[in-house]
């Protein structure tokens, strides 16, 4: 037989289309592709590297910092190729950008959730590690996000996130005609109970992956609704790519400050 066979290691992704060079050491991660031309516009520059499915890349400079973003798509089926191929071509940080439900009552509509850690009920990590690994964003990336909220004044929450396959029946919605999945009415409470703030569909996926490969990955979601009030809005999400952005920025500081200080890893004893 002739022909072009798949390799996985090949220099051009087979999904994303990206080589080596073509990315920066960091890269956002927004779900829709739409939002890419969102994150791009608050940056001093950039430049379209790829597109194809729902994988749309561009890489340019915030805050003379490179920066990429690769769009991912709904799931974490399609944001877990992104990161095994981002991977491939060397990034070792990655930070979703999205939406999400907040499910505590402090959280409203247009505050940021920061993910410190994601409760796994996506099945796509599953098939990587065994299930009671934990899913947890690096430290690292946590702090660049905070201080970057904060120095944008941008209203911002931290907790654990729970991210699901379905946008309905895994997250506690009505399905067609009303049907429930099995135990879905109860579940909204039980995340409560347990102190998880938000709900969403990639951050465990993503945690998880980028953990087991040693990399860097965080979270940082633009609340669309709150499941306690009702309340829904498409909103924030400019906010959430402003403060992804600007923790890349202030990953790169922490990094260079490191490396002068002769350690492996940021801590509290360190400044910018």
């Amino acid at each position: 037989m002739t022909g072009d066979s798949e390799d996985p290691n090949a220099d051009v992704q087979y999904h994303l289309e990206v080589g080596p060079g073509d990315v920066a050491d960091a890269v956002l991660l927004p779900g829709n592709p739409e939002r890419v031309d969102k994150v791009t516009a608050l940056w001093d520059d950039h430049e379209a590297v790829a597109s194809h499915r729902e994988y749309r890349t561009a890489t340019g400079s915030y805050d003379d910092t490179p920066i990429s973003v690769t769009s991912t798509g709904i799931g974490s089926p399609s944001a877990t190729i992104a990161v095994e191929e981002l991977a491939r071509v060397g990034v070792d940080t990655m930070i979703r950008v999205g939406s999400c439900g907040a499910i505590q009552p402090a959280a409203d509509v247009g505050d940021l959730v920061i993910t410190t850690g994601a409760v796994r009920q996506e099945g796509t990590s599953d098939e990587y590690v065994r299930a009671d690994y934990p899913a947890t964003a690096d430290g690292e990336v946590v702090s660049a996000l905070v201080a970057a909220a904060e120095r944008l004044d941008h209203t911002y929450h931290t907790g654990i996130t729970m991210s699901a396959d379905s946008f309905y029946a895994g997250q506690g919605r009505p399905g067609f005609e009303g049907f429930e999945a099995a135990g879905s009415d109860a579940l909204i409470a039980e995340l409560q109970a347990a102190n998880v703030t938000n709900v969403e569909m990639e951050a465990s996926a993503i945690l998880t992956v980028a953990s087991v490969y040693g990399l860097r990955a965080g979270a940082v979601c633009s609340v669309y609704a709150n499941r306690t009030t009702g309340e829904f809005r498409t909103e924030g999400e400019s906010r959430a790519a402003e403060t992804a952005s600007l923790a890349v920025a202030l990953l790169a500081r922490m990094d260079e400050v490191k490396r002068e200080a002769g350690t492996d890893r940021w801590h509290a004893g360190l400044s910018l």
